[in-house]
C-alpha cells in the first residue's frame, strides 16, 4: 500500500509544481523517488553482508533479517509521500500529517516484531536508514524554489582572498 501512496503523491506534486512554472519543479519528487529506490539499493546489500536470523516464528530457519525491507519501504514511502503534500514546515497539516504517517510506522514495525517477521532491533535499523534518507528528500526540496520566489539575476559577488 505505501508504494501507491506514494505514486500518488508523486504524480500529484509534479502535476500541481509544474502547473506553477516554478524552476526546477520537478526536484522535490525526484529526490522522493529516488530515496525509495535507495531503499532497496541499501537494505537487500546489508541484509547479505549480516546474514542475521530470524526470530522464532515462521521464518527462523532462514537469514537476512537486518535492516526489515518491509519497515524502510513503508517509513520512506509514507515519510515522502507526506513531505511531498506539505512541503512547508510550520504547516498545521505537515505536522498532522507527518504525526500520522509516524504512528503508522509504529504500527506497522510493531506488526512486523508481533508476527515474529523482524527483531526489534530490525525495525529500528530501517528507522534510521529512514531518517537519513528523508532528511536528503528535505535537504533537496529545500533547493528548489518555492512558487513565489524568482530567480535571481545577479551574479554571485566573487570570493576575496587576504594574505598577510
Amino acid at each position: 500500500m505505501a508504494l501507491p501512496v506514494l505514486g500518488a503523491a508523486l504524480v500529484w506534486t509534479l502535476w500541481r509544481a509544474r502547473r506553477t512554472g516554478v524552476a526546477r519543479w520537478w526536484l522535490p519528487a525526484l529526490a522522493a523517488a529516488v530515496a525509495m529506490a535507495a531503499v532497496p539499493a541499501l537494505v537487500v546489500p546489508f541484509k547479505a553482508l549480516i546474514g542475521r536470523p530470524g526470530p522464532p516464528g515462521p521464518l527462523a530457519d532462514e537469514t537476512g533479517f537486518f535492516p526489515s525491507g518491509h519497515a524502510a519501504t513503508a517509513a520512506v514511502a509514507y515519510g515522502a509521500a507526506a513531505l511531498l503534500l506539505c512541503p512547508r514546515p510550520g504547516q498545521r497539516l505537515r505536522r498532522t500529517l507527518l504525526t500520522a504517517v509516524v504512528l503508522l510506522n509504529i504500527g506497522v514495525g510493531g506488526g512486523l516484531v508481533r508476527c515474529a517477521y523482524h527483531w526489534p532491533l530490525d525495525v529500528v535499523a530501517s528507522w534510521c536508514l529512514t531518517g537519513c534518507l528523508l532528511w536528503a528528500v528535505v535537504r533537496l526540496s529545500r533547493s528548489a524554489p518555492s512558487p513565489g520566489s524568482a530567480p535571481s539575476s545577479e551574479p554571485a559577488p566573487a570570493p576575496t582572498t587576504t594574505s598577510d
